[in-house]
C-alpha cells in the first residue's frame, strides 16, 4: 500500500490527538465520579451530623427557652428532608414523636432520653455511611490512578516513537534533495537520489533523477550542432527585408539584423548588451520604438526616400514568463505606393466619369419629357433603366471621390456654426420620397433649446442622409424611424433609430470598414463605402460615430459633434 506523506502525517498527528482526547475524557470521567462521591458524603451525611448536633444543643435548653424549641424544630425539619441511609427514617420519626410529646408535656423526662438515643442512632448511621462512601471514593481514585498510569505509559511509548521517527521521515529526504540540488548547481549532472519511499518525496526524487538525466544528456549533446543552428538562424534573420531587434527581459540589446542596423544608423557590435533606454537618449528612432506599442504605420527616411513601416512587438515566453522581446519593423512602402496609386487612379477615373454620366442622365431626362417626344411603354421602360443606372453610377463615383479624399487626407471642410435642426431638415427632405414609397413614418425628437453645432453642414447632412437611407432600406414597410438630437454639456448627438432586421453582434466592429457589407444583404446599388465615408467625415470634424444593434430588433446609428 502506497502511503502518501500527507496520510502519514494525518495518522501520526491523529494518534496524538486521540491520546489527548482519551486522557481528557478519562480524566473528566474520574473527576466527576470523585466529585459525586465527595458531594454525597458532604450533602447526605455531613449535613445530617450538623443538624443532629444543633438539635442536641437546643435540647439542653428545653423546655424553658422558646428559641431553643424553634431551633430544634427547624433542624429536625431539615433532617427530615435529608434522609439518605437505611434506618435513618425510623430514627428521625422517633425524634419527631418524642419532640411533639415533649412540647405538650415538658415535665416528662423519658422523652429527653429517647430523643438523645434516636439522634445517636442517626449519627451512627451517617458516620458509618461516611466511612463506607470514603472507601468507595478511595477505590475510585485508586482505579483512576491505575488506568491513567497504564494508558499514559503505553501512549507515551508510542508517542515517543512517533516523535522520534516522523521528523526523520521528513528531514532525511529533504537532506538528500538538498545535497542533490547543490550537486546540480555545481554541474554534477551524474548525481542521483535514491529514496525507498512510496510518497511525495519518492515522486520528487524520481523527478529529480529524470531532470538530472536530461541535463546530463543536454550537457553532453553535440555543441557543434547547436552552434550550427545558431549561425543558420542568424543568417536567415540577416537576409530578411524586415528590421528585427532582439531584447532580453531587462530591455538590453541581444541582436540586430542588417536592416535594423541601417534604419537605426547603428552597428550591432557597438550596442550589443546595452540598455535600450540609454541608446534612446541619442537615437530618435529607438526612442519612438520604446515609447509606442504596436503602431499601424511609422514613417522613416530610408533608401533615400520616405519609407513606411509597421511595427510589431512580439513577446518571447518560457513557461508563460516573458523572457524577452522581438521588435519587427515590416517594410510596407511598396504597398503604400500601390495604395496611393490606386487612390489617385480612382479619383481620376471617378472625376472623369462623373461628367459623361451626368450628361447621360440629363439626356435621359430630356427624352422622358413628353414635350420633346412621345415614347412607347417599352421605350419608357428602357429610359427608366438608363436613368436608374445613371443614378447608381453617379452615386458610386461620388462615393469613390469622397473616399479618395479621405484616404489622401484632403477632405475639404467648411466648419461653421449650424443649428442641428437645419441639418436634420436638409436630410429629411432628401429621403422623404424614399420613405413615402415604403409607407415609413419618420418621427423627429428635437428639443427646442439647442446650441449650435460646429460642423460642415453639407457633409454632416450627407452623413445623416446616408444613415436615414440605410434605415429606410432595412426597415419593414409601414414601420417607423426615429431621428433624435440630444445635447449633453458641450456635445450634441444625432441618432437614427430603426426597427428593422438589425445586425449580428459579430459584424458590428467591421460595419464602418471600407467595402464591407453584412453577409446576407444583396443590395445591387450598394458599394460598402457609405458608412466608411460617414466615419471619415465625422472624425475629420473631431466627432465620433457609433452603432448599436440587435438582430431582428433594429439598429441605432449615432454621431456626436462639438457644440459652439
Amino acid at each position: 500500500m502506497k502511503l502518501r506523506l500527507k496520510t502519514k502525517l494525518i495518522f501520526g498527528l491523529g494518534f496524538l490527538f486521540i491520546v489527548i482526547l482519551l486522557f481528557g475524557i478519562l480524566g473528566i470521567f474520574y473527576i466527576n465520579r470523585l466529585s459525586s462521591d465527595t458531594n454525597n458524603i458532604i450533602k447526605n451525611n455531613y449535613e445530617t451530623l450538623v443538624y443532629n448536633n444543633n438539635m442536641l444543643k437546643a435540647l439542653e435548653e428545653l423546655p424553658q427557652n422558646k428559641k431553643a424549641v424553634n431551633d430544634f424544630d427547624n433542624n429536625l425539619k431539615k433532617q427530615e428532608n435529608n434522609i439518605t441511609e437505611p434506618g435513618e427514617k425510623e430514627a428521625t420519626n422517633d425524634v419527631r414523636k418524642n419532640f411533639e410529646e415533649l412540647k405538650s408535656d415538658p415535665s416528662h423526662l423519658s422523652n429527653y432520653i429517647q430523643i438523645r438515643q434516636a439522634i445517636q442512632v442517626i449519627n451512627d448511621l451517617n458516620q458509618n455511611a461516611i466511612l463506607r462512601k470514603n472507601a468507595v471514593a478511595e477505590r475510585t481514585a485508586s482505579d483512576a490512578t491505575f488506568w491513567l498510569t497504564i494508558i499514559f505509559s503505553v501512549f507515551s511509548i508510542i508517542a515517543f516513537t512517533l516523535v522520534f521517527n516522523i521528523p526523520e521521515v521528513i528531514a532525511a529526504p529533504i537532506r538528500a534533495l538538498s545535497e542533490g540540488i547543490s550537486a546540480i548547481s555545481n554541474k554534477s549532472y551524474d548525481k542521483r537520489i535514491y529514496l525507498n519511499q512510496n510518497d511525495e518525496f519518492g515522486d520528487l526524487a524520481n523527478a529529480f533523477n529524470i531532470m538530472a538525466q536530461k541535463l546530463d544528456e543536454y550537457e553532453h549533446s553535440n555543441l557543434a550542432k547547436i552552434k550550427f543552428e545558431k549561425s543558420r538562424i542568424e543568417t536567415i534573420i540577416n537576409q530578411m527585408k524586415d528590421g528585427i531587434i532582439g531584447l532580453d527581459e531587462k530591455k538590453n540589446i541581444l541582436f540586430l539584423n542588417a536592416v535594423a542596423e541601417k534604419l537605426l544608423g547603428l552597428k550591432e557590435s557597438e550596442i550589443i548588451g546595452k540598455y535600450t533606454a540609454d541608446i534612446a537618449l541619442k537615437n530618435d528612432l529607438m526612442r519612438t520604438l520604446l515609447q509606442n506599442g504596436n503602431t499601424n504605420e511609422l514613417k522613416i527616411y530610408a533608401d533615400n526616400k520616405e519609407s513606411f513601416f509597421n511595427k510589431d512587438v512580439l513577446d518571447v515566453t518560457n513557461n508563460n514568463e516573458v523572457i524577452g522581446q522581438v521588435i519587427v519593423l515590416r517594410n510596407i512602402t511598396p504597398f503604400h505606393e500601390l495604395n496611393e496609386a490606386k487612390t489617385n487612379f480612382i479619383a481620376t477615373v471617378s472625376h472623369e466619369l462623373k461628367t459623361p454620366i451626368s450628361s447621360i442622365k440629363m439626356s435621359a431626362q430630356l427624352l422622358a419629357d413628353s414635350r420633346v417626344s412621345a415614347l412607347t411603354s417599352d421605350q419608357k421602360e428602357l429610359l427608366k433603366s438608363i436613368t436608374d443606372d445613371s443614378d447608381r453610377l453617379l452615386k458610386i463615383t461620388s462615393e469613390l471621390l469622397n473616399i479618395s479624399q479621405a484616404e489622401t487626407g484632403n477632405i475639404q471642410l467648411k466648419l461653421q456654426p449650424v443649428h442641428p435642426e437645419t441639418i436634420v431638415e436638409q436630410a429629411l427632405q432628401a429621403v422623404l420620397f424614399q420613405a413615402q414609397q415604403k409607407n415609413i413614418g419618420i418621427k423627429k425628437n428635437i428639443p427646442v433649446h439647442l446650441s449650435f453645432v460646429q460642423a460642415d453642414a453639407e457633409k454632416t447632412s450627407w452623413v445623416l442622409i446616408n444613415l436615414l437611407t440605410n434605415a429606410i432600406k432595412y426597415s419593414h414597410e409601414s414601420s417607423s424611424i426615429e431621428i433624435s438630437v440630444t445635447q449633453k454639456e458641450n456635445k450634441i448627438s444625432f441618432a437614427v433609430t430603426d426597427y428593422g432586421k438589425g445586425i449580428e453582434g459579430k459584424y458590428l466592429p467591421k460595419i464602418f470598414d471600407r467595402y464591407f457589407k453584412v453577409p446576407g444583404t444583396y443590395e445591387r446599388s450598394g458599394t460598402g463605402l457609405g458608412l466608411a465615408i460617414s466615419k471619415e467625415f465625422i472624425e475629420a470634424q473631431g466627432g465620433i460615430i457609433n452603432v448599436q444593434s440587435v438582430l431582428n430588433e433594429g439598429s441605432i446609428f449615432s454621431f456626436t459633434l462639438s457644440a459652439v
